[in-house]
C-alpha cells in the first residue's frame, strides 16, 4: 500500500469496523501512522482489531442511534484527539427480496441502517470538522447504488442515496475546509463471503468482472486511505466505483 506521510498522527474513525471492509480499513489507517478508533456492534470482535492497532481504541455503539454515536465521538476526542479523518462504513443488508414480498418494516430497517446510519455518523463528527476548518470524510455505498442488482431494493435506494448525500454534503461544507467522498464496492472477497459462497459461484462472480476476480477488503481500504490523504486533496464529492472494471450507469 502506497504511504501517505499526511495521515501519520490523526485521528481516524472507521464504523462497521468490526470485521471484514471496515476492519482492514482500519488497519489500513493504522498502518500510516494514524490513531484509529473502531466502532460497531460486537465489541469482542471490536476488541480483537483494536489489538492490532498500535495507538487503538474500540467503541460498541449502535449507529442508527445518534445519543449513541454522539457519546463515542466524544470518548474519542478526549482519548484519541480532533477527528480530522471519518470513513462511515457500517451497514449491509443487501440480501436478495422480491420487492412485492419485501415487508414494509424490512425496508425501514434497511433504510436505518445504511442510509440514516451514515448521516448520523457525519452528523456527529462534522461539526468539530467545519470548527476547525479540515478534514475527510469518507463514505459507504456499493454497486446495487449505482445500477440494478440481486439485492433488495431497500439496499439499493439507501446506498443511492448515500451516494447523493456524499456529494451534497461535499458542496456544503467544501467551503469549510471538509472533502467528503464516497466508495461504491462491487463483489468483495470478505471472511463471510469466503465462508458462505461456493467456490463456483465464486468464479462466475470474478469472471463477470472485467479484472476476473472478485475484490477484497484491500481493495476498498486503499481506496479509503488515498481519499482521506492530502493526495486526493482537490478531489471532493466523487463516487469512486472499485469495481474491478464493471461499468456503472
Amino acid at each position: 500500500m502506497a504511504i501517505y506521510p499526511d495521515l501519520a498522527g490523526k485521528t481516524v474513525v472507521v464504523t462497521g469496523g468490526s470485521r471484514g471492509i471496515g476492519a482492514q480499513t482500519a488497519r489500513a489507517f493504522a498502518e500510516q501512522g494514524a490513531r484509529v478508533a473502531v466502532i460497531g456492534r460486537d465489541q469482542a470482535a471490536l476488541d480483537e482489531v483494536a489489538s492490532t492497532l498500535p495507538a487503538g481504541l474500540a467503541l460498541r455503539a449502535d449507529v442508527t442511534d445518534f445519543a449513541q454515536i454522539d457519546q463515542a465521538m466524544v470518548r474519542i476526542e478526549q482519548e484519541l484527539g480532533p477527528v480530522e479523518v471519518l470513513a462511515a462504513f457500517a451497514g449491509g443488508q443487501g440480501a436478495p427480496a422480491p420487492s412485492w414480498q419485501l415487508d414494509p418494516a424490512r425496508w425501514r430497517e434497511v433504510l436505518e441502517s445504511d442510509l440514516t446510519s451514515t448521516f448520523l455518523t457525519v452528523r456527529a463528527f462534522l461539526p468539530g470538522m467545519v470548527d476547525r476548518g479540515r478534514g475527510a470524510i469518507v463514505t459507504m455505498s456499493s454497486a446495487a447504488g449505482r445500477q440494478p442488482s440481486r439485492a433488495n431494493v431497500a439496499y439499493a435506494a439507501a446506498n443511492a442515496g448515500v451516494v447523493m448525500l456524499t456529494r451534497q454534503l461535499a458542496d456544503e461544507v467544501g467551503p469549510h475546509g471538509v472533502r467528503v467522498n464516497c466508495i461504491a464496492p462491487s463483489s468483495i472477497r470478505t471472511e463471510r463471503v469466503e465462508r458462505m459462497m461456493p467456490p463456483e459461484m465464486a468464479e462466475r462472480i470474478a469472471e463477470a468482472h472485467p479484472l476476473r476476480r472478485m475484490g477484497t477488503p484491500d481493495d476498498v481500504a486503499s481506496a479509503a486511505v488515498f481519499l482521506a490523504s492530502d493526495a486526493s486533496g482537490w478531489i471532493t464529492g466523487v463516487t469512486v466505483d472499485v469495481a474491478g472494471g464493471k461499468i456503472t450507469n
